[in-house]
């Protein structure tokens, strides 16, 4: 393939992103360093970033719904106002994260770090939190019924 850098193969679209994860696959525990990315309003809807590094990465306004981030690095990214609607964030170190008005309906936080990261004004409707850990998270003013966070959330 033309394109070696994480980066570039992001950006170059899902078919070759995918085709690349799919010829290192037998790499184990690889994680591609994304680390600081300047992604702010890149379209990344339904890709494959399981495990993938993006701490301090800038995902302001980007589309990342129904995306796979399953184990991914998150740790000081910004995804204010980032759509995550449906997103598959299992496991995932979101550590700091400022998540300030992002749209998290329908997904899947079970037994993420979210501790010390600003949910305020995010829309939670739906969002599956079990098991995440919520230490010093921000939540004021979020959109969510009291029936889910009762549901979802162990107090």
């Amino acid at each position: 393939m033309p394109y070696q850098n994480p980066f570039d193969l992001l950006l170059a679209g899902q078919a070759i992103w995918k085709q690349w994860r799919l010829a290192h696959a037998d790499v184990q525990a690889y994680e591609p360093d994304l680390h600081q990315a300047q992604l702010r309003g890149v379209e990344l809807h339904g890709f494959d970033l399981q495990r993938v590094d993006l701490t301090e990465a800038n995902l302001q306004d980007a589309d990342l719904s129904d995306t796979d981030l399953h184990e991914a690095n998150l740790l000081h990214a910004d995804l204010r106002n980032a759509n995550l609607r449906g997103a598959n964030l299992k496991k995932a170190n979101l550590r700091g994260a400022d998540m300030r008005d992002a749209d998290l309906r329908q997904a899947d936080l079970q037994g993420a770090e979210l501790g010390n990261s600003d949910f305020r004004g995010a829309d939670l409707h739906g969002t599956n939190m079990t098991r995440a850990i919520l230490r010093n998270a921000l939540f004021d003013k979020v959109l969510v019924p009291n029936e889910d966070l009762d549901e979802k959330v162990p107090v």
